[in-house]
């Protein structure tokens, strides 16, 4: 036999409205942190495309210089193709030995990329990154170019 008195329906309806709260409360860190986890993965592809590109680009140019100009450019292609801004990335190239011209020649492009928080306003001026990456490529300068 169902209870009876005044207060037999006063609590109708309060369960949909609690699971709703609370799934809205515990569901939308869990989007952001899965957001946030893909645009790292993202940025890890982009830096690893960037590093390959500069230092293939590179050995194929004649001389140093233009070789660190159009590894630049390649980067900058690179991170622009994932939608990176070029203000958040850094190229370094290295040379082994230091002639980077000369055939058997290492040359090694590291490319490093920060990674900002997403939909976070202001996050160059409070400094809010959500990852530093690395990644580094080596290509030899061929013997015939």
């Amino acid at each position: 036999m169902p209870p009876s008195g005044p207060d037999n329906g006063s609590e109708q309806g309060s369960a949909v409205v609690e699971f709703t709260f609370l799934s809205l409360l515990l569901m939308v860190p869990l989007v952001y942190f899965i957001i946030t986890v893909g645009q790292i993965q993202a940025g890890s592809f982009a830096v690893v495309g960037a590093a390959d590109q500069a230092a293939k680009v590179f050995v194929a140019q004649p001389d140093a210089a233009s070789g660190r100009a159009a590894a630049e450019q390649a980067v900058l292609l690179a991170l622009a193709d994932h939608g990176y801004e070029p203000a958040n990335a850094r190229l370094d190239t290295s040379c082994q030995p230091a002639d980077c011209t000369a055939a058997g020649s290492a040359v090694t492009a590291t490319v490093q990329l920060t990674v900002p928080l997403p939909f976070v306003p202001f996050s160059e001026a409070l400094q809010l990154n959500a990852s530093q990456l690395t990644a580094s490529a080596t290509q030899l300068v061929g013997r015939f170019r």
